[in-house]
């Protein structure tokens, strides 16, 4: 007989034990342990029990799924109006519509019930409460094409889809930026000032990030001055999904307004890559969405390569 309950603090092994039973899938990062979802997920000071829910078979948990909200607009806290579900997962041989169904079905209820007005399926920044570092690479992707499951399971409850995501990833031994005219006077001008674990900005901010080791790369004027430029990247490797390489993701990349399109993100990526790489970085692995074509030319222009994409699925919760 299938049923349905919300989180229990009994709960974790099974959790775990359901995304284990994924391995090999990408996206799902392997090895994980309670710990590492404690860590990740269930420490964090907005986990609400009611939330997340499993799905039992005769007893036995065989899925889960986990809905959230996205951040107010001054990113200090959360705002219920936008409402996410951030995972939906079943064991391979439990993935009957009759589970996958009732988990969403679970989750909508709980989002409508706190406010909802729109609902996401599958996150991406900012509204990505969990699972950062668990799924896809260096952000939370949406629902990537992998998840045939759960891409077919929106499709069919009237989600449409909302937006592309493209991860990607370089390898970056031996990396050298390229130099010309511009870059060489670049370098006269400006310099790029490195910032470990900088404080965070805002809630939001601290609450995704916080789990991970971060560097920030600032473009600024040799004079002093503000930054023009900022790239942000953080540490890929909690779950040991890499072994013993060392990875990293570029989860930020900011320009100045005033001072886009004139080769500074090139200049800055450049030197942050040739940082990383001598620390001993050999994989970096970033994000972005296909609506977004200057990013995907920049990250081309680096070598970047396509390793999997992802849909954010959009609902308004009240219907039509």
């Amino acid at each position: 007989m299938l049923r349905f309950h919300t989180f229990r603090n009994t709960d974790p092994p099974a959790i775990t034990s359901i995304w284990r039973s994924r391995n090999g899938q990408p996206g799902f990062q392997q090895p994980v342990s309670v710990d590492l979802f404690e860590q990740l997920v269930f420490g964090k000071l907005y986990f609400d029990y009611p939330g997340l829910v499993l799905a039992l078979d005769d007893e036995q948990p065989v899925g889960f799924a986990h809905a959230g909200f996205g951040p107010n607009e001054a990113r200090s806290g959360i705002s219920t109006e936008h409402g996410v579900v951030c995972v939906l997962f079943t064991r391979p041989e439990h993935s009957r519509p009759e589970v996958t169904a009732g988990l969403l079905e679970q989750c909508e209820a709980y989002l409508r019930g706190r406010g909802a007005k729109v609902i996401f399926g599958g996150g991406l920044s900012p509204v990505s409460p969990f699972y950062l570092g668990l799924y896809g690479g260096s952000e939370v992707p949406g629902v990537l094409d992998t998840d045939v499951v759960a891409q077919q399971l929106y499709a069919a409850q009237g989600y449409q889809p909302d937006a592309r995501t493209v991860l990607m990833r370089r390898d970056l031994t031996g990396f050298r930026p390229a130099v010309d005219r511009q870059q060489r006077e670049f370098r006269r001008q400006l310099i790029v000032e490195v910032r470990m674990d900088p404080p965070a900005r805002n809630f939001w901010e601290a609450s995704r990030w916080g789990d991970f080791d971060l560097t920030r790369f600032e473009l600024v004027p040799r004079g002093g001055g503000a930054a023009l430029a900022t790239a942000t990247v953080r540490s890929m490797e909690p779950t040991g999904a890499y072994g013993m390489l060392r990875a990293a993701g570029l989860v930020e990349l900011l320009v100045s307004p005033s001072q886009r399109r004139h080769g500074l993100a090139t200049f800055l990526l450049g030197e942050a890559f040739r940082s990383l790489a001598a620390q001993g970085v050999s994989i970096m692995e970033t994000m972005t969405t296909e609506s977004n074509p200057a990013a995907l030319g920049l990250l081309r222009k680096f070598g970047f390569e396509v390793v999997g994409a992802g849909t954010v699925y959009r609902k308004n919760a009240n219907g039509p």
